[in-house]
């Protein structure tokens, strides 16, 4: 029984060894070594995410510090309603339970949202130790800056929307004159403040992509150009059907961020564009004949550029890295 341990805990020990960067530079894999990786990985991500939740939960009805409880931040764009349009209770402001345990889903659904958010450098990294033994050093450095940027964009869309849900609520609630109060079931109202969060955050993301395409050479700057008022209009009409309730507070909140922030990577593909120029014009590359090869170094390198190892018969191996 003690050799069988004593196997068991070699073997984990020599798997970690074959997976950590040091003794596999290449990050080369068996099929199952993949599959066994991406177990791993995604049960990490699920156990931050759990453990997020179970924080996110405590803190919704739990003040820290002078960080008020995320029973109030939730609770706050509502109240904010005024007191002519809303349905309160005798102890002021509070949301409708209709169904028994709506408000522990409620408090659970919170939880897990604002969990992920706190902990999600854990789980974007486990994503990333997944993905980054298969890319380049240079490819990696891309990811690593398209993930920090994404990540600030999302929140930054998030907080916007954070920011204007009260307006908004306020002009949706305000119609019908005093012919209507308001009371809004817990459920509904976190599930429309939530998709709003999300909408804001992920088309946030949209000009992020336009810089990375011209990065890669896939959208030139002379077509933004040529193509900005169309792009500018298809904004307007994406924020029109993205947001929820046919707001139209958010629908010009959210058209106006995006055309600011794609006039942004409009402006940073032209600088890119430009220095690309240069840098052809210097290499003379703009004089070569469409049939005639760029003077490009053709040889094959490892992931790390790093030099070839020698084969067992003292010459270099043919087959470096061309995976």
């Amino acid at each position: 029984m003690a050799e069988s341990a004593s196997g068991n805990g070699d073997s984990r020990r020599s798997k970690r060894r074959r997976r950590s960067r040091r003794a596999n530079p290449d990050g080369t894999m068996t099929l199952i070594e993949h599959i066994y990786e991406f177990r791993r990985r995604l049960g990490f991500a699920l156990l931050a995410v759990v453990v997020g939740g179970i924080l996110g939960f405590f803190w919704f009805g739990t003040h820290i510090g002078p960080i008020p409880s995320l029973g109030d931040l939730v609770k706050d764009p509502y109240c904010a309603i005024p007191p002519n349009r809303r349905l309160d209770s005798a102890e002021g402001c509070r949301l409708l339970q209709t169904v028994p345990f709506e408000a522990f889903m409620t408090q659970l659904k919170v939880g897990i949202a604002a969990g992920a958010v706190l902990l999600s450098p854990v789980w974007l990294y486990q994503i990333w130790a997944f993905i980054a033994p298969g890319l380049y050093s240079k490819e990696r450095k891309y990811a690593l800056t398209f993930v920090g940027f994404a990540s600030v964009l999302f929140a930054g869309g998030a907080v916007l929307a954070y920011i204007l849900f009260p307006h908004a609520l306020q002009l949706l609630m305000g119609f019908g004159q005093d012919a209507f109060v308001t009371a809004l079931t817990a459920d509904k109202y976190i599930s429309f403040l939530l998709s709003l969060l999300i909408i804001f955050g992920i088309s946030f993301e949209l000009p992020l992509l336009v810089v990375m395409l011209n990065r890669v050479g896939v959208v030139k700057y002379v077509q933004l150009k040529k193509w900005r008022r169309g792009i500018v209009f298809a904004l307007f009409v994406f924020a029109a059907f993205a947001t929820p309730g046919s707001d139209p507070f958010s629908m010009l909140g959210l058209a106006g961020a995006l055309t600011v922030l794609f006039e942004i990577a409009v402006q940073l593909a032209r600088i890119h564009d430009r220095r690309k120029d240069r840098e052809r014009h210097d290499e003379g590359w703009d004089q070569l004949a469409d049939d005639e090869a760029a003077p490009f170094d053709y040889t094959p390198s490892t992931i790390d550029d790093e030099p070839s190892t020698p084969t067992a018969s003292g010459g270099r191996s043919s087959t470096d890295d061309v995976t």
